[in-house]
């Protein structure tokens, strides 16, 4: 029983290690990224193949932009002129995307980042999963 009291208690104590995001990673944002899947508070999961339009993320010190793109099959991109500002703030550990535009604002709460993957939770609980977008190349 106390063996297994303590695997127990070794593997809570694992789960609940510091995942926090350091200020040094936020570089990984920078780039073009596609939305993997979504998951929804009742834990329903819609996944992504394929998709039509990208996002493109700058970063520099506590504020970006992020810029929705089309990418084309010679290699560009076409854009919209919409651009959504963010600053970054950081509160209880925990990095904040605070997003500004004409029309609207919003948060999201940055929940996990590495240079191929990074995860959003928004207001309404809902988790968004992006992976780095990689253009289909066609043999010429």
């Amino acid at each position: 029983m106390k063996r297994i009291l303590s695997i127990v208690l070794i593997i809570m104590f694992w789960a609940c290690a510091d995942s926090s995001i350091n200020k040094e990673d936020l570089h990984h944002l920078n780039g073009y990224w596609e939305i993997s899947e979504v998951i929804f508070p009742d834990g329903s999961v819609k996944e992504y193949g394929i998709n039509p339009n990208i996002d493109f993320i700058q970063v520099n010190d506590d504020q970006g932009y992020r810029k929705k793109m089309k990418p084309q099959f010679d290699g560009t991109y076409d854009t919209t002129k919409d651009v959504e500002s963010f600053q970054i703030s950081n509160t209880n550990e925990s990095v904040i995307l605070r997003y500004s535009t004409p029309l609207s604002e919003w948060e999201e709460k940055l929940v996990q980042l590495d240079s191929l993957s990074f995860s959003v939770t928004n207001q309404e609980g809902i988790t968004y999963k992006y992976k780095r977008f990689e253009p289909i190349k066609i043999p010429q």
